[in-house]
């Protein structure tokens, strides 16, 4: 089978995580890179000896026949790039946040399906194997039906030193990590009904909030609290695991530090060493997310083969994409907010 002839967009801090895991998956490859900065170009072009290089995506799409692109810009150039792709016909991955706003994120969707293409957003943190071994003990039953759950994500770890970005701008820990921890909860509970949400700026040199925390009723019945930190200094970091907990109808499941997996359940109790793999072109402490990268690639090839939507395909991501917008309108307002207001 021939491979799936890609394109990458952006060439920024994440973005060799991307190409790495594209040069692991036999299915496709990276055949041109696209970067407004000719010397990050430059770089990643010959680090991961790709050729064909574009300082413009308009060019790059006349003069390329691709079978996807992935998106790994900023934010505010996601809808015209995402649409651009859309004009041509070809199959889409979307770094996140997927858009400025709600509104954004519903055009896209509409472009790529009125264009009958794919569209993926690149929602990776519910791909990291001990995420992926938590729903598979949901899904054997062994602790009966989900009632409650948290997924943290609280460390003093200094993101803001490889993207500095990160500090400057008036939204941060929900819109840049709260919305993974987000999607975790919908992956393992379901959609939600409603949020409430407090936010806080405990550093004083950044201009957004670096605390949240989110209390939730999913459809299913279950309430869940999502909190997230980037102020919280503890003994050990934890850096960047999230740490779940979910109680059920006939037991528990705690996903603790250091990987380690207990589920009390019809069964018993079992305790599981569920680190993840340190893949050979992954450092740690990054190696869990290194590794969802190529998992959720590799999905998006197998579902572009098998014509599948992905499982974190654009309108999908718009029920986790909404919940960043609850938050923080909450947070605002001190009141829950109805997320089929949002979704309409």
């Amino acid at each position: 089978m021939a491979k799936l002839r890609g394109a990458l967009i952006g060439c920024g801090f994440f973005a060799v995580n991307q190409m790495h895991a594209w040069r692991d998956i036999e299915g496709a490859s990276i055949i041109a890179i696209c970067d407004r900065d000719p010397e990050r170009l430059r770089i990643v072009g010959d680090q991961f000896g790709i050729s064909r290089r574009y300082t413009d995506a308009a060019a790059m799409f006349a003069g390329e026949t691709l079978d996807f692109v992935d998106i790994a810009t900023t934010v505010g150039s996601h809808r015209p790039l995402v649409e651009l792709a859309a004009s041509h016909r070809v199959p889409v991955i979307c770094q996140k946040p997927f858009a400025p706003s709600l509104a954004d994120a519903k055009a896209m969707v509409a472009a790529c399906a009125a264009a009958g293409v794919p569209l993926m957003v690149h929602e990776n943190f519910r791909w990291q194997s001990p995420i992926q071994a938590v729903r598979a003990v949901l899904d054997s039953g062994e602790i009966g039906t989900p009632f409650f759950g948290r997924i943290s994500f609280r460390s003093a770890y200094d993101v803001f030193s490889g993207q500095p970005y990160l500090a400057t701008g008036k939204r941060f820990i929900i819109e840049d990590l709260g919305i993974h921890i987000l999607d975790i909860a919908r992956f393992l509970l379901g959609d939600v009904l409603s949020l409430t949400a407090r936010i806080a700026r405990i550093n004083p040199a950044i201009a957004g909030e670096d605390v949240a925390t989110m209390l939730m009723d999913h459809e299913s019945g279950a309430t869940s609290v999502v909190d997230c930190s980037y102020a919280t200094k503890l003994a050990v970091e934890p850096f960047p695991e999230t740490l779940i907990e979910i109680d059920g109808s006939d037991g528990t499941i705690r996903l603790a530090q250091a990987y380690q997996l207990t589920v009390t359940g019809k069964s018993g109790t079992t305790v599981k060493d569920i680190s993840p793999p340190l893949l050979p072109w992954a450092s740690r402490p990054w190696h869990n997310i290194q590794e969802s990268v190529l998992a959720i690639q590799r999905h998006w090839v197998d579902c572009l083969v098998g014509g599948k939507e992905p499982a974190t395909s654009g309108a999908d991501n718009l029920k986790t994409f909404a919940l960043v917008e609850a938050a923080y309108a909450g947070a605002a307002s001190r009141e829950p907010v109805r997320m089929d207001e949002l979704l309409k």
